[in-house]
């Protein structure tokens, strides 16, 4: 993307991130990566008569080969931490979610914003005042939810417990004090009590597995007891490849942890592609955790949501055509929402 375009589209999320004069925005990069985000918000921060500056990490001394979360680079520069607590918000180029640096610089009352995917997905699917306000509505019917029932053609029943934690939404920018987003993104989550999610989790091809950037191809039958994984194995009539690969990703990290039940919910973007990682396969993959209808379940951490389990391994799994209950109210019929509030206003 030309470099005025990018600083133009950076310009309109920041003013809807609240940016104003007087306050004082740094752009946090690692290494030698995104050097044009960090130009570009830097110089849409100054249109705004905000202070900004740049703070570039180094690159991770080493690699392990397996995409962990929560190291953020700053765990032994506590004088960096102290800096961006300091500040009115964080443009996280870095991916800090999952550490415990995130949630010092969010409890000292400082807005982040993550933004890593490619600049074109940006654009496509820049924020809307209308787009939070359905997503706040999921938000607020998932907050008053004692359980969570999940089906689906391919013979998915869960359920999950819910109450425990809280309920989060993502619609693509924060004006909030310590509240964090992640540009883009709309999609409501929350998590099941710690042993509180039992049943059978059938992904069907077309299913994605996020780290992975890829799609299921083979059925994978995924059986939960009391909040834990306690076996993978290839559906019926399938090679089994993609459950290889599942389990031996997770026991890679040598930690039972890895094998928990993390957030759940589902996604509310209808321009966001289910087909997206066929035109962005450097990004993270937020388009198709957000796009319309989809239910995502996750492994792993948990302590975004305020519980204890902090490990490096972790899942996003979004499922097409799934069916998604509260408290027996049908909420996403196989991948259309019920509620006629959190449907764009073509689909009311």
């Amino acid at each position: 993307m030309d470099q005025n375009l990018f600083n133009d589209i950076c310009l309109q999320q920041l003013r809807l991130s609240g940016v104003h004069e007087g306050e004082t925005v740094v752009v946090l990069t690692r290494g030698g990566e995104r050097a044009e985000y960090a130009d570009a918000f830097l110089w849409a921060a100054q249109q705004l008569g905000a202070a900004a500056f740049h703070m570039r990490l180094p690159s991770p001394a080493s690699a392990s080969g397996a995409w962990a979360v929560g190291d953020s680079g700053l765990g032994n520069i506590p004088k960096a931490v102290d800096a961006l607590k300091g500040v009115d918000m964080v443009v996280d180029c870095t991916f800090l979610l999952f550490s415990k640096e995130q949630f010092a610089i969010q409890d000292a009352g400082v807005r982040i914003l993550t933004a890593v995917e490619p600049p074109e997905l940006l654009a496509r699917l820049m924020p809307t005042k209308e787009l939070r306000e359905r997503v706040e509505i999921g938000a607020e019917l998932l907050a008053k939810a004692s359980t969570m029932r999940i089906t689906s053609p391919a013979g998915t029943d869960v359920t999950y417990k819910l109450g425990m934690y809280p309920t989060l939404s993502e619609y693509g920018y924060t004006d909030t004090p310590g509240r964090w987003d992640h540009w883009p993104a709309a999609f409501v989550f929350t998590g099941g009590a710690d042993d509180g999610v039992d049943g059978k989790i059938v992904l069907a091809p077309g299913d994605v597995l996020l780290p992975f950037n890829t799609y299921v191809q083979t059925p994978v039958e995924i059986t939960i007891e009391e909040g834990f994984i306690r076996d993978i194995r290839g559906g019926a009539g399938s090679s089994g490849l993609d459950a290889d690969l599942l389990r031996s990703y997770i026991e890679s990290f040598d930690d039972p942890r890895g094998y928990g039940m993390s957030h759940v919910g589902w996604g509310l973007d209808e321009r966001a592609h289910w087909h997206g990682l066929t035109q962005f396969p450097g990004g993270m993959g937020m388009e198709l955790r957000s796009f319309y209808g989809n239910v995502m379940f996750s492994i792993g951490p948990n302590n975004e949501l305020g519980g204890p389990n902090d490990t490096a391994c972790h899942f996003d799994i979004p499922m097409r055509g799934n069916s998604l209950y509260l408290d027996d109210e049908l909420i996403v019929d196989a991948g259309e929402l019920t509620v006629a509030e959190m449907r764009p206003v073509g689909r009311r």
